[in-house]
């Protein structure tokens, strides 16, 4: 007979025994896992290492350059996955090329022949993915080796493609992909990767022309809150989120159809990992270190490891997350992110060697993208840098005003005829985002003599076509002072150097330089607007002496000009935008097929009249008319005003020629390698 004391020891003898077998199980349950995402972004058809502008090889682009990361990071850890964030299709010259040619069933876009070499797993659609219409789209994805992934993006016809009908999602909205890895014992085990992808919803402005009446789109929070917990539920361990979306605010994002919301996105509950784009920017990045709950050290974004590794393929975005396995339950325990540069723009030192395999997969459209932009088209009677565009009215400006105000006072229509035609058009090449070595580089540098198809592609960066709005002259005065948040305000008291150019608030391309009216900025007063022409000082009025000279000479001004018509002719993403005064489609007078670079290169050639010696009997002017200048500031406090611009012997000389005002270049280069120079704004300019 068993007695208490000895079922008791049983008793404890099964539980311990129970207790051990558990604990074995919890053991070899556990395992540690490193995950390596790498990440391209914003390629926008740079594959070669190529500058087509300037006929030469570039070391600081192009994906056969990030091949060469994308092959030592594979070394240096066992788990792997390789992603693309999209705007590949277009903003280059092959990219240019490309869509001049079309693409018949069965061709592979160079993009693809170059990516399909490197085992993507995954890519996400960008905005600029849909500058060439559905049609063309679809051709080219055909030629992907890898998925494509969209959430956010909806067919809105009855039948888009793919059998895709009305109100359905326009791609497959994320994945879950098996994965085996090798854990940190060399211990194999399968995870679930799931990837979802979003693109900004303001495609239906910037591409209205081929999207209106076939897709709509969401906003890319609300529909990561409708995806994610979906994806949770199909078993997806990890979730690694693809937005082609800036940072954007730090704070919830009042506007839901904003185009940067990466940040927002960290506050979704299941992310585990951010590879974004869009900006063009560098993060980890020094530059955001003061944003709240940001880690530039590790690369976090409100805690989630997040990526953004610039454009063109000058970085590789890395992401490494730790990740444990506790029963049968993955957590990612850290991250870590990083962007790898090609190339060290302060030591000038080539970091990675080209892919040759991608040089030979692309040779043929390589060299048909070298015929393609040494077509000529024209002739030049001046040269055409951009090293000033940012301080003066300047030329690379102007040629493209005057192209715009000429083919739309051709092609006005009988009603608005005897409206007068003004013409908005801002810098593309202005010293890149000011944020890498690289961007010293992105100046306009055309020079006088014979054009040719790529000098306008340099000129005129993207395919947008025209558009024109029809304005008063209160909606041009604040379209301006919008433009004139470009510039930091400037104490008239203060002796200590002052930089002039604000470029962490204001991209370059949002300063729009309306010609054909004349007017002054007096920058010592503060801006009406920011960045994105949200009004921040109603009082504000930085834009003065604004008038317009009628044909029989009559000037316009104050009241006169506050209620006088005009037209603004643009491209269909400015006019459409809603974000400047006058803009935005109860705005929009005229839309046209035809792309300003094409208009532009159309008037190169009309004003050019070769002769039967070779030469040109007359050539294009692009000079500036100086419509724009600064108000002189009126101080007795010597002023030690600064801009910058790029540091180079054609910039130096060219400053030299065409300066309006007094310029003196300083000693000193900024932390970016660009030049910093003085500018006199108390004397009336002498030219």
């Amino acid at each position: 007979m068993v007695n208490k004391l000895t079922k008791g020891l049983v008793a404890s003898a099964v539980l311990a025994a129970l207790a051990g077998c558990t604990a074995n199980e919890d053991k070899a349950a556990s395992a540690q896992v490193t995950l390596r995402i790498m990440e391209t972004t914003d390629l926008h058809s740079n594959i070669m290492d190529y500058d087509y502008y300037q006929s030469r090889t570039d070391p600081t682009i192009g994906l056969a350059r990030t091949a060469g990361l994308i092959h030592k990071a594979r070394e240096e850890v066992s788990n792997i996955v390789l992603v693309d964030n999209g705007d590949l299709l277009q903003g280059s010259p092959m990219g240019d090329y490309m869509a001049k040619n079309g693409l018949n069933d069965g061709d592979v876009h160079p993009a693809y022949k170059a990516m399909n070499r490197l085992d993507y797993d995954v890519a996400n659609i960008g905005n600029h993915e849909f500058n060439y219409g559905l049609d063309y789209l679809y051709k080219a994805l055909s030629g992907a080796d890898f998925p494509y992934i969209n959430a956010n993006v909806y067919c809105a016809a009855d039948d888009c493609w793919n059998d895709v009908k009305d109100g359905e999602n326009l791609f497959t909205p994320y994945l879950i992909q098996d994965k085996v890895v090798v854990d940190s014992n060399g211990k194999e085990h399968s995870i679930k990767i799931g990837y979802i992808g979003f693109v900004p919803p303001r495609i239906l402005t910037w591409d209205k022309r081929h999207l209106e009446g076939r897709v709509t789109a969401k906003g890319i929070v609300e529909t990561a809150e409708k995806f994610i917990p979906e994806m949770k539920a199909q078993g997806a361990d990890v979730i690694i989120a693809i937005p082609h979306s800036g940072i954007g605010s730090t704070e919830n994002p009042g506007d839901p159809m904003a185009p940067n919301a990466t940040f927002a996105l960290t506050n979704v509950e299941g992310i585990d990992a951010i590879m974004f784009g869009h900006s063009h920017s560098i993060f980890p990045h020094a530059n955001y270190a003061d944003l709240p709950n940001t880690d530039v050290e590790k690369g976090l974004l409100n805690g989630v490891a997040a990526v953004m590794p610039g454009r063109w393929g000058d970085n590789l975005g890395v992401v490494d997350l730790k990740l444990e396995l506790k029963g049968k339950t993955w957590t990612v325990t850290d991250g870590r992110s990083e962007a790898r540069p090609i190339y060290d723009g302060a030591a000038q030192k080539e970091l990675v060697s080209a892919d040759s395999g991608i040089h030979k997969a692309v040779e043929k459209e390589h060299q048909g993208t070298l015929d393609f932009v040494d077509q000529p088209i024209g002739a030049s009677a001046s040269e055409m840098y951009s090293f000033l565009t940012l301080v003066q009215d300047d030329p690379t400006i102007q040629i493209v005003a005057d192209a715009q105000i000429a083919h739309v006072s051709a092609n006005l229509p009988p009603e608005l005829k005897g409206i007068p035609v003004l013409s908005a058009a801002s810098p593309f090449k202005a010293g890149g985002r000011f944020s890498t070595e690289a961007d010293a580089t992105q100046y306009v540098q055309v020079d006088a003599g014979e054009l040719t198809f790529k000098n306008a592609a340099d000129l005129y960066l993207y395919p947008n076509t025209m558009a024109a709005v029809k304005v008063t002259g209160v909606e041009v005065k604040d379209w301006l002072e919008c433009s004139a948040n470009q510039f930091n305000q400037i104490d008239p008291d203060s002796s200590a150097p002052q930089h002039l150019i604000n470029w962490n608030e204001h991209r370059t391309y949002n300063f729009d330089v309306i010609d054909g009216v004349t007017y002054k900025i007096d920058v010592t007063q503060p801006s009406k607007f920011d960045g994105d022409c949200a009004l921040v000082n109603a009082d504000a009025s930085r834009i003065v002496d604004l008038t317009y000279t009628d044909a029989d000479g009559t000037v316009v001004r104050g009241s006169d000009l506050d209620n006088k018509e005009f037209i603004i002719v643009a491209n269909s993403y400015r006019a459409f935008s809603g974000k400047f005064s006058g803009t935005g489609a109860e705005y929009v007078a005229l839309e046209f097929p035809d792309t300003n670079r094409d208009a532009l290169a159309a008037y190169i050639t009309a004003q050019s009249k070769p002769n039967n010696s070779g030469g040109y009997d007359s050539m294009v002017d692009p000079r500036a008319d100086f419509n724009w200048d600064f108000k002189n500031i009126e101080t007795k406090t010597k002023l030690d005003v600064r801009f910058e611009t790029q540091n180079s012997a054609k910039a130096d000389s060219f400053i030299q020629k065409n300066q309006l005002r007094e310029m003196i270049k300083l000693d000193e280069t900024n932390d970016l390698g660009f030049a910093v120079y003085k500018i006199d704004l108390t004397t009336s300019p002498t030219k």
